[in-house]
């Protein structure tokens, strides 16, 4: 035990400097007296950070719990696992972790009845292994690899190309590219990809992220000769991706706008120059699942909040010679693949996963008998076909990989991983609490069968609520350590995702943000008021939109969480659209520069909204160095804030900063297990109250 681990008086923060800075904006005055720490390459910042990790360290390493916990993530962690298989050219292709690796390895196989041969392995690219495979995929031949790299948790990939036959690379290297998939030419002559131009040295993980071009690479040749397929200089937010179509007919070019769900999609004939605009209007979200043909399928939320899928004819593209295959159900249609001549429909009831699989005319075959309450992901393949695969997960179920027959509609196990987690010991149930404006909000509890509620327990409380994303059912090694401590697990899907479709996902943007907040605050009381937890045992955790949520629920209801864990957050919103890509969040956010959005940003902007002496809960914020999604000033300026103003008496409100990590994709194991046994050693130290 800490003497007085809760007071604010055994901790020193480090002095950080105010500056005189204030911004007009709409005739309004706003302070921004941290404005220096945006300079993340400045000495004053770099010294900074060194100091507020000394005093998050000294104050996590005496915490008594600490060790256990990593050992046991550890521990539960050390399991093997296997990614789902995908076949090219008879060989079959899939990742695979023994256990501890910091990055898993890619493996190639001429059966799955084997267990292949390495192909890759990210781990020998650094000595701590923080450069991870981004994205993989091989020719249609099966004989050459195309493959992403993100160093240190960038969002920058670089992409390199391997001979399958020899292991080795052939010298092809692509750099500057973001956000982007890689499409083989059906000859395996090259690819398609999307990339920016380079940025200003020094500048790479900040500047503003505009002007992508879709290219094409001729294998044996330096980047500098690759073609510009599709490029838009009088649109420099728009996203170009492209690829060819299974038959290599055509070229498509999905266009996005920033996050906004409405997209734009163009298609050129394979032997063709010109680009036809097929959808150019973004009135709708039009994802392009595959072609028969000339007529392609679109998942779409065109008249159809919940999402349809249409066939367009392209040598017939009016609109009124449009035909519905599938339409729009009570539940959202999250997903749709083809393969083996049929359509297979993923759709979210109330969070969890429903499967059912079409025919090409839209005629119903059957429903995918998945294992239980969960989330099914994969059914990728090609029109011939016989089987796919797909995973199954849930809370306490760490998921297995079933092939999928398609003609007898049979599920048979392919790969179970063996993890030394009792799942049987725990149940999981949904719940519904009640918003502000009466909406229903569902939340998922996990937790130990048969517990008391009398309000004893911790309850993790973790949700997200933006860009259209839903939070469903999915393992997780922290979390599960976290039930086998005696912890609660709460998910709340919350009004900003895409959970029940458009609607709902409008209903938590721009104006409306502030729904996202009160449907997690609801969740919190429904939790307190249902005798689960007591305020001073109930923490909240989120990432990215999620770390918004987090720090703007804080500072509007101090007195409603015992301990907050706002990760990469979104914590300046008056100037987060000024950062690499942050613009294309005003689709969801709004902007400053609108008088009216403006008033609503200020209103909940985590940063401008701290009041001093305030008893804020216990913090711990966490970023990291190489977060070029959400930069790290974001955190940095947060953090600063919130030492500021947190009450003399108040418990301890802390940053930690990782080094070679980015937003969290790719992010090394040991990285992780240490943020996760930092997290919960903090959360089990200061959650004690009641």
């Amino acid at each position: 035990m800490l003497p007085s681990l809760g007071m604010a008086a055994v901790i020193e923060y480090p002095a950080t400097r105010k500056a005189e800075v204030v911004d007009e904006i709409h005739g309004t005055k706003v302070p921004d007296p941290y404005r220096w720490l945006e300079d993340d390459n400045a000495a004053e910042t770099k010294a900074w950070v060194i100091e507020q990790n000394k005093v998050t360290e000294a104050f996590l390493s005496k915490l008594p719990k600490r060790d256990a916990i990593r050992e046991r993530l550890s521990a539960l962690w050390n399991f093997e696992r296997t990614g789902a298989p995908q076949e090219y050219g008879g060989k079959w292709f899939f990742t695979h972790n023994s256990g501890l690796q910091n990055q898993s390895v890619l493996k190639v196989a001429d059966s799955l009845d084997g267990e292949g041969r390495l192909l890759l392995d990210p781990n020998t690219l650094s000595k701590d292994g923080t450069v991870a495979l981004a994205n993989f995929a091989p020719s249609e031949d099966g004989k050459l690899l195309g493959y992403s790299i993100s160093r240190g948790g960038s969002d920058w990939n670089e992409i390199l190309v391997r001979d399958v036959a020899t292991g080795k690379d052939t010298g092809d290297h692509l750099k500057w590219v973001k956000f982007s998939g890689i499409s083989w030419a059906k000859d395996g002559s090259g690819f398609y990809y999307s990339r920016y131009d380079a940025p200003p040295e020094g500048a790479a993980l900040t500047q503003m992220n505009e002007f992508q071009k879709l290219c094409f690479h001729k294998i044996g040749t330096p980047q500098s000769e690759d073609v510009v397929i599709y490029e838009r200089k009088d649109k420099p937010r728009w996203g170009l991706g492209g690829g060819l179509t299974e038959d290599g007919r055509f070229l498509v070019i999905h266009v996005s706008e920033g996050t906004d769900p409405k997209n734009r999609f163009f298609y050129r004939p394979a032997d063709g120059e010109r680009v036809i605009e097929l959808l150019a209007d973004a009135d709708a979200s039009y994802d392009f699942i595959g072609n028969e043909g000339s007529e392609f399928y679109f998942r779409t939320d065109l008249d159809a909040p919940r999402h349809r899928i249409i066939a367009i004819d392209v040598e017939r593209p009016e609109r009124s010679a449009w035909k519905e295959i599938v339409p729009q159900s009570e539940h959202l249609l999250q997903e749709a693949s083809m393969v083996g001549g049929r359509l297979v429909v993923e759709y979210l009831k109330d969070a969890k996963s429903a499967v059912t699989v079409f025919d090409l005319k839209g005629g119903r075959g059957r429903e995918v008998d998945l294992p239980g309450i969960g989330s099914a992901g994969g059914f990728g393949g090609r029109k011939e076909d016989k089987e796919t695969f797909y995973q199954f997960t849930g809370f306490t179920d760490p998921g297995a990989i079933y092939r999928y027959d398609l003609a007898s509609g049979k599920s048979t196990l392919w790969k179970r991983p063996a993890v030394g987690f009792d799942g049987a010991a725990y149940e999981t149930k949904q719940v519904f609490a009640t918003s502000k404006d009466g909406t229903k909000v569902p939340v998922f509890l996990v937790h130990k069968k048969g517990i008391e509620l009398d309000g004893s327990h911790r309850v993790l409380l973790t949700g997200y609520g933006g860009f259209n994303i839903s939070i469903t059912p999915g393992f997780s090694i922290g979390r599960a350590v976290w039930l086998e401590r005696g912890g609660i697990l709460a998910v709340a899907n919350l009004r900003g995702g895409g959970e029940y479709g458009s609607e709902w996902h409008l209903a938590g943007t721009r104006l409306r943000k502030q729904n996202v907040f009160d449907d997690f605050i609801a969740a919190a009381e429904w939790l307190v008021k249902e005798k689960y937890t007591v305020p001073a045992k109930l923490a909240i955790q989120g990432g990215s939109n999620g770390g918004l949520l987090v720090g703007a629920c804080m500072a509007q209801r101090p007195d409603l969480f015992g301990a907050c864990l706002p990760a990469v957050g979104v914590m300046d919103m008056l100037r987060f659209h000024k950062f690499t890509i942050g613009w294309a969040w005003e689709k969801d956010y709004g902007s400053a520069e609108d008088p009216e959005e403006f008033k609503a940003l200020l209103r909940y902007s985590p940063y401008h909204v701290l009041k001093p002496g305030t008893r804020y809960p216990a913090t711990l914020v966490t970023t990291a160095d190489h977060d070029d999604r959400v930069v790290p000033a974001h955190s940095f300026k947060f953090a600063a804030r919130l030492q500021e103003c947190q009450a003399k008496d108040g418990p301890p409100v802390l940053i930690r900063i990782d080094t070679s990590a980015g937003h969290g994709a790719g992010t090394a194991l040991s990285k992780m297990i240490d943020k996760t046994a930092d997290e919960w050693a903090f959360l089990e130290a200061v959650l004690r109250g009641g």
